[in-house]
């Protein structure tokens, strides 16, 4: 599983960013990816937050809960970063940090949901896959979920 790069050959797995919304999701996201060993896990936890628009939860919440999730992720990859991100342009923001930390791959777990719901999220999933400028990897969902 590699892919070439200007720099050379690129593991597609040597660092990988793991884009989480609470305990739950970075439980289940990081419980999917450990059966592939990636060398390196950031997780990001991406704080709506700007334009003078009011914050969906206090700053201090959303922090307190990327710590969390970062927390949950360490239970499987102890030594996975964390990457807080403020905007309300959430796909934005993980292109924005996979950018920064130079990531080798997206990681993400969908959460599902009614194509209702996904038409009224603005399908985050989709403007994943489809407008990154880096591979992004699906993580597959248990058949309880």
């Amino acid at each position: 599983m590699s892919e070439t790069s200007d720099d050379g050959p690129q593991e597609l797995l040597s660092n990988v960013l793991v884009p989480v919304a609470t305990v739950n999701d970075a439980t289940a996201t990081a419980s999917a990816l450990a059966p592939y060993d990636p060398a390196t896990v950031t997780t990001v936890h991406i704080i709506e937050k700007g334009d003078g628009v009011p914050d969906k939860t206090p700053v201090e919440q959303s922090e307190g809960i990327a710590e969390e999730a970062a927390a949950a992720v360490r239970a499987e990859f102890p030594e996975a970063g964390l990457e807080k991100a403020y905007s309300r342009d959430v796909v934005s923001a993980i292109f924005d940090v996979a950018e920064e930390i130079d990531a080798s791959a997206i990681a993400y777990r969908s959460r599902g949901g009614n194509r209702l719901a996904q038409f009224l999220s603005g399908d985050l999933s989709l403007k994943l896959v489809t407008q990154a400028d880096r591979p992004v990897i699906a993580l597959p969902r248990s058949d309880t979920e």
